[in-house]
């Protein structure tokens, strides 16, 4: 297995050519993280899943851990492949995907190329329950452009994917509280929605869709 790669950038078309130690690796990646990117010749790093077949060996980049758990997450669901996956991660991001699962929002998820209703009705019923737990685990980490020393003083794009941090209490209420957190929520006003829910004895999932509905906009 080839989970990590570290090279120098040879070329960024519809794919990543990555040059490891005089070794040309071929990664396909979502347009997001491409973006991400540096330039050719500038060095990148980039978290990589190998997926082997009969007939097909292919690798797929990821701008960090946490971005390649939610295209494992994807992939489980019957009838989303890698190209799938990577459309949706490349069009929505993970930031949005998290919202889409945990509310069941149908038309999110259908908004990626090659993704009909049917299929994103699957992706949001299955998903739902490990969507929430998935947020409240996957550990924090820095975004594959602060790992580059040419680029170290570009900020991250605004539309680059959130990473979620890992709660460090095992209550719903502080797991919870993280994940909006780090859906861009502010953390006090989070704290206060999910405190005001507190004591409804709400699953995970269930907290976060009724806080995020607490707190999205009126009217």
């Amino acid at each position: 297995m080839i989970g990590r790669l570290r090279g120098i950038v040879i070329s960024k078309t519809d794919q990543l050519l990555l040059d490891v130690g005089g070794v040309g690796y071929v990664v396909h990646c979502s347009d997001r993280t491409l973006s991400q990117l540096p330039v050719q010749g500038a060095e990148a790093i980039v978290h990589t899943e190998l997926v082997v077949r009969e007939d097909l060996m292919q690798l797929y980049g990821f701008a960090s851990l946490g971005e390649r758990e939610w295209y494992r997450l994807l992939t489980s669901v019957q009838g989303v492949g890698a190209k799938a996956a990577l459309a949706i991660l490349g069009t929505i991001g993970t930031q949005s995907l998290a919202r889409a699962l945990t509310l069941g929002d149908i038309n999110t998820v259908k908004a990626a190329p090659g993704v009909g209703p049917k299929l994103a009705q699957r992706i949001c019923m299955e998903l739902k329950d490990k969507a929430a737990k998935l947020m409240g685990t996957i550990p924090n980490e820095d975004e594959v452009v602060e790992d580059f020393a040419p680029d170290i003083s570009k900020p991250a794009a605004k539309n680059a994917p959130m990473e979620f941090v890992a709660s460090s209490t095992p209550s719903h209420e502080a797991e919870a509280i993280s994940a909006l957190a780090n859906l861009g929520y502010d953390r006090v006003l989070a704290a206060q929605t999910i405190g005001n829910l507190a004591g409804e004895g709400l699953e995970l999932n269930e907290l976060i869709k009724t806080a995020l509905r607490a707190m999205a906009p009126k009217g």
